[in-house]
């Protein structure tokens, strides 16, 4: 945020890297807030993303004492939250979208003030299995913004079926970061049914009880499930991430459910009980294909 209103405040650098602001100072939070408050009194304004790409190095405050310079940081992030306490109590209706919190992705105290945060910006969908896996360990999946990106991927140049995007993505605050204009029909036609599953599971998929069924850390396949809390509502999800010549027979075995419901295969039709769903599992057909995900919707039907 540039201002040539603003306190001489900022700490100057030799070369393209971005200034960073001291919200320790309680001059530069106002200054900050009453630019904003003009901006958003004068405008329709539903959500900001609060980012922040710049690690916080080299800090030195002139106003500190040699003996306070390690405080720094602490007084920064206390700063941080009292400039986004001011702005979520007169915007309570804007959602504030964090990104990073003092050059941390995720800390607690952003959390209370923004109830969803950009995971990474490593947004290739296989990566993003090791990321989300472990924020949720943590965080709760209603937290987690999940995006479907560009392929190849920007980050590692990885190339994977939107298909695949689309279900990681699904693990969280699903969104698009990609240029729709370069789609074609068929991608076009299935971000459209994309978008139309989520807004049909995504109470579920967000505020569901959540379980990791299959690591990424140790694991060829990735599973994660989701369940209602009436146990009536089931999303399974797995990932399967490189082929194999001899793949492995797998059956992912559900949890959560309860054991005398019968549920349906939403896609299929299918009934099976839900002490078989836990016990025996639900056969993952093999894919002959590197990084292929799918998505089983199961409903309880008795």
């Amino acid at each position: 945020m540039e201002s040539t209103n603003s306190p001489k405040c900022m700490k100057i650098e030799h070369s393209h890297t971005f200034a960073y602001i001291f919200h320790s100072r309680k001059e530069v939070r106002q200054n900050i807030f009453d630019q904003m408050v003009k901006s958003l009194d004068q405008n329709q304004i539903d959500y900001i993303k609060w980012n922040m790409n710049r690690h916080i190095s080299d800090i030195y405050e002139a106003d500190l004492t040699p003996d306070e310079q390690g405080e720094a940081y602490h007084r920064y992030i206390l700063g941080l939250y009292d400039l986004l306490e001011k702005l979520t109590t007169r915007y309570p209706n804007i959602l504030f979208e964090g990104c990073s919190g003092g050059g941390g992705r995720f800390d607690a105290g952003m959390a209370y003030y923004t109830p969803q945060i950009w995971a990474s910006d490593n947004s290739d969908a296989i990566a993003r299995l090791k990321i989300q896996y472990g924020t949720s360990l943590v965080y709760p999946q209603s937290m987690m913004t999940s995006h479907v990106s560009v392929c190849p991927n920007e980050q590692n140049g990885r190339v994977t079926p939107l298909a695949t995007r689309g279900a990681v993505a699904m693990w969280g605050d699903l969104g698009y970061e990609l240029d729709l204009t370069k789609l074609n029909d068929d991608e076009k036609e299935e971000v459209k049914k994309q978008i139309t599953l989520y807004k049909q599971i995504r109470k579920l998929t967000q505020f569901g009880t959540l379980y990791r069924l299959k690591s990424p850390f140790n694991s060829n396949q990735t599973a994660w499930e989701v369940v209602s809390s009436d146990k009536r509502d089931v999303i399974l999800t797995v990932v399967n991430i490189l082929s194999s010549a001899q793949p492995s027979f797998t059956k992912p075995k559900l949890a959560g459910l309860n054991p005398e419901y019968d549920y349906k295969n939403i896609a299929t039709n299918e009934i099976i009980g839900g002490d078989e769903l836990m016990d025996t599992g639900i056969y993952d057909e093999v894919a002959h294909q590197d990084f292929v995900a799918k998505m089983y919707h199961f409903k309880a039907v008795n």
